[in-house]
């Protein structure tokens, strides 16, 4: 018994096959879908960025007392904005000792601040939590 293979077509003699056009059309689908998802996350990141009027960065915190940490933050903001930062301390077990609203408003866009916060037992960490603006 032998088995027999089916015949060979000549190549180019009689089209795609239809595995190929397949293969082509799940291609194109799959560029239009990546495209547009590349697209929207680009459009959610851009707008998260520039729709901040108020963003904060940590510098550096020192721990000053059983009591105390000191955090040294610089915020930047538009001319016009208003706002909050909230800055968290934390003990060695993870557990929040320490939290503070900072506000900030003037005409100025770039402030640097060192704040004290006050704790309830002794800090090993110092975080930015985040800021908002009056508007949002």
């Amino acid at each position: 018994m032998t088995a027999e293979r089916p015949p060979v077509l000549p190549e180019g003699r009689y089209g795609r096959s239809s595995d190929e056009r397949a293969d082509r059309g799940l291609k194109v689908v799959g560029s239009v879908l990546g495209v547009g998802l590349l697209a929207l996350v680009g459009w959610f990141g851009y707008d998260y960025v520039a729709g901040q009027s108020v963003s904060g960065e940590l510098i550096k915190f020192k721990r000053v007392s059983a009591t105390a940490v000191e955090v040294h933050l610089e915020v930047r903001k538009d001319r016009d904005a208003a706002g909050t930062c909230t800055l968290r301390s934390r003990a060695e077990d993870g557990g929040e000792v320490g939290r503070k609203d900072v506000r900030f408003d003037g005409p100025e866009t770039r402030i640097d601040r060192v704040v004290t916060v006050r704790t309830t037992a002794s800090a090993t960490s110092a975080e930015l939590v985040g800021c908002t603006s009056d508007d949002s």
